[in-house]
C-alpha cells in the first residue's frame, strides 16, 4: 500500500507540474483538470488513512482483520456502528458504560451487535485487544465547529472521543455507507472496497 500511496501521489505531482507548463496556452482551459486532481487527492487521502489505520490499529488488537470484515460488511448494508479500540488511555471516566460483553472481537459478533434493532446497536462498542469489553457505551460528543459539514451524532461521539484520548474510533455511517476513523481530534475517511 505504501507503493501505491507513493506513486498517486507521483501522478498528482506530474499533472499539476503539466497544468503549470499549459497555463501559457490559451486555448487550453484547465478547470477540467483541477476536477480530476482534486478527485485524485480525495482518492489518496483515502488509501493514506487506510494505510494508517492498519498501522495504529495493528500493535492494540490482532484481530484487526475482524474489524475489517465487520465494517465493509456493514458499510454495503448501510448499518450504522461506532467501534472504539482502546489504545493506552483508560476511558472510564471518559464514557457512559454500556452493557459489559467479554466476548473475543469475531466480525459475526460485531456485526450482529449493530444491526438495525438489536437493542444495542445504538451505542458504541468498546474494544481491547482481541476482546469486545462492552456495547450500547454513551461517547461524550464533541462540540467543535466543522465547518459546513452537518455530523451526525456517531460522528461527533467518536470526534469527542478521539479528542479526550488516544482511543481510534471506527465509524460507519448508516445514510452513506462511508467508513472512517477518529484519532485525535481528527476525522478521516478510509477505503470501503476491500480490507484495511
Amino acid at each position: 500500500m505504501e507503493q501505491s500511496l507513493k506513486e498517486d501521489i507521483r501522478k498528482v505531482i506530474n499533472a499539476l507540474q503539466n497544468n503549470v507548463d499549459m497555463m501559457g496556452d490559451g486555448n487550453y482551459c484547465l478547470l477540467g483538470d483541477f476536477e480530476k486532481i482534486k478527485d485524485e487527492f480525495l482518492s489518496i487521502e483515502m488509501k493514506a488513512a487506510t494505510f494508517y489505520l492498519n498501522c495504529y490499529l495493528s500493535p492494540f488488537t490482532d484481530k484487526y482483520p475482524e474489524i475489517s470484515i465487520c465494517v465493509q460488511n456493514m458499510s454495503k448494508r448501510r448499518h450504522g456502528g461506532l467501534i472504539v479500540i482502546q489504545r493506552e488511555d483508560s476511558l472510564k471516566s471518559l464514557l457512559k458504560p454500556g452493557i459489559p460483553i467479554g466476548a473475543e472481537l469475531t466480525h459475526s459478533l460485531l456485526e450482529s451487535i449493530f444491526f438495525p434493532g438489536n437493542p444495542l446497536h445504538d451505542g458504541a462498542v468498546v474494544v481491547s485487544q482481541n476482546h469486545i469489553v462492552s456495547a450500547a457505551n454513551v461517547l461524550p460528543l464533541s462540540d467543535r465547529y466543522t465547518g459546513e459539514k452537518k455530523l451526525g451524532t456517531r460522528h461527533r461521539a467518536a470526534l469527542g472521543l478521539s479528542e479526550q484520548s488516544d482511543a481510534l474510533v471506527l465509524v460507519v455511517s448508516e445514510e452513506t455507507g462511508r467508513v472512517s476513523f477518529a484519532k485525535s481530534g481528527n476525522l478521516y475517511p478510509i477505503i470501503n472496497q476491500g480490507s484495511f
